[in-house]
C-alpha cells in the first residue's frame, strides 16, 4: 500500500513537472498575448462568462482540453478537478489561461500550475 502510494506520488510529480516544463517551453516561443482590456473581472469565452459553466459541461469541455495530450487521464482528472472548482475551462487544448484567471491561478504546493 505504502509502495502504491508512494508510485502514484511520484507519477503525478512527473506529470505535473512535464505540464510545468511543457507550459514554460510554449510561452518562450509563442508571441506575448494580446493585451486584455481592463476594468473587467468578467472574461468571456465564444458568449460563456467565466464561472458560468454547468457541472455537466465539464467533461466535453476537458475532453477537448486533454484531446491532445499522452498523458490524459491525468490530464482529465485535473481539468475536471479545476473546472469543478471554477466552473470554466479555457479554450483549445493548450494555453488560453487568460480567459480562466481562478483556473490559471490554482497552484499546487509547490507554485506550479494545478489545471492543464
Amino acid at each position: 500500500m505504502v509502495a502504491m502510494a508512494r508510485t502514484l506520488r511520484i507519477v503525478l510529480s512527473l506529470v505535473m513537472l512535464h505540464f510545468l516544463i511543457v507550459e514554460n517551453h510554449a510561452t518562450t516561443i509563442t508571441e506575448a498575448p494580446a493585451p486584455q482590456p481592463q476594468g473587467s473581472n468578467n472574461h468571456t469565452m465564444n458568449g460563456i462568462t467565466e464561472g458560468s459553466l454547468q457541472p455537466q459541461e465539464c467533461g466535453p469541455r476537458c475532453s477537448t482540453r486533454c484531446s491532445n495530450t499522452q498523458y490524459k487521464k491525468p490530464c482529465l482528472f485535473f481539468c475536471q478537478k479545476c473546472c469543478a472548482k471554477c466552473l470554466c475551462v479555457p479554450p483549445g487544448t493548450y494555453g488560453n489561461k487568460q480567459f480562466c484567471p481562478c483556473y490559471n491561478n490554482w497552484k499546487t504546493k509547490r507554485g506550479g500550475p494545478k489545471c492543464p
